[in-house]
């Protein structure tokens, strides 16, 4: 199996001649980084004329070793670039699919430029603009409406990522005892955290959210709506990384960009204006949107995949009761 490695210009240059991802006499003249990814090793290729990105995933999470994943996730992502790229308005949004190589679990994507994400909105010192509002919920809205099947089947079940994301956002924030101390992401944080460990009620109704989140569903979804998803570019959003999609239930796309908003003190009007524009808000199932925006809440609070958050202690506990009422009420 071919490993993708920067270190060795070399033989990735001949990889990438061997896939016809490089053109005959075109040469590599610069590799780097394109971002701060977790779960795959991401490389930008620059050739004199061009430039393009390649993705791998391995049987690991990227950022964290110890934590294992289904080692073919990409070819995943590869297929979701692949059905989307029949719809304009989505594929727009989106970089374009160049090449999958299912034998060495690696895809070659449109490169969109450099580029920040939307994490710098953990600062809490930043407001989305209507503009980038009404980007993110068309975004949304193409992909939910576009794809939608009216028999639920196994395309893009995505089960073994579900199966891993699920454990991140269902059970292990809520495990009393995980090995996870939160005193050390801040002090006092452990004991904020526990009585929502040891809620039974609680614990309860997040289970019963997991299976809904775990079942088929009729509409596509990206999976990991989240500010890390998006990027800023001279042509607007762009939305990446959909490894996390299947086909679902829509409240769970949508819960987690509102949670989002929440978490990063977005203004009341930003949070009206998604509900407003996202199409057919009104056909939800609002016990099931909201408990999917207050799991996601707590789990960003007090699971392992935390945020570069700027925020006290006293915010965070307030945040916790209020993704609470969300869930059980």
């Amino acid at each position: 199996m071919f490993i993708l490695n920067a270190n060795e210009p070399e033989e990735l240059a001949a990889y990438l001649h061997q896939q016809k991802w490089l053109e005959h006499g075109e040469t590599v003249v610069s590799l780097s980084k394109p971002g701060e990814g977790n779960m795959n090793c991401v490389l930008r290729i620059e050739t004199a004329s061009r430039s393009f990105i390649i993705k791998q995933s391995r049987g690991y999470v990227e950022k964290y070793p110890q934590v294992l994943a289904p080692a073919n996730r990409v070819l995943t992502e590869g297929a979701f670039y692949e059905k989307i790229a029949t719809v304009h308005d989505v594929q727009d949004i989106m970089p374009k699919i160049l090449g999958i190589d299912e034998v060495n679990n690696m895809i070659a994507l449109e490169d969109l430029g450099k580029s920040n994400d939307y994490t710098v909105l953990y600062n809490l010192s930043q407001k989305i603009k209507e503009q980038e509002l009404q980007q993110l919920v068309n975004y949304l809205n193409g992909l939910h409406q576009s794809f939608q099947k009216t028999v639920v089947d196994d395309e893009l079940a995505n089960t073994e990522m579900r199966t891993l994301n699920y454990e991140h956002i269902f059970e292990y924030p809520f495990r009393e005892e995980n090995g996870f101390d939160l005193d050390q992401v801040q002090q006092g944080l452990q004991e904020i955290a526990m009585p929502y460990k040891k809620d039974s009620d609680l614990k309860y109704k997040i289970e019963r959210l997991g299976s809904l989140y775990l079942s088929k569903g009729k509409y596509l979804l990206h999976g990991d709506y989240y500010p890390g998803s998006w990027l800023k570019t001279d042509n607007g959003i762009k939305v990446i990384d959909p490894e996390f999609c299947f086909y679902g239930l829509r409240e769970f796309d949508l819960g987690v960009l509102l949670a989002h908003f929440y978490i990063t003190q977005q203004e009341e009007s930003a949070i009206a204006f998604i509900k407003e524009n996202y199409q057919s808000f009104e056909d939800l199932n609002s016990t099931i949107l909201n408990g999917f925006i207050g799991t996601e809440i707590m789990r960003r609070l007090i699971g392992l995949a935390q945020l570069p958050l700027k925020m006290d202690l006293k915010t965070k506990a307030d945040l916790l009761a209020f993704a609470k009422d969300l869930i059980v009420k």
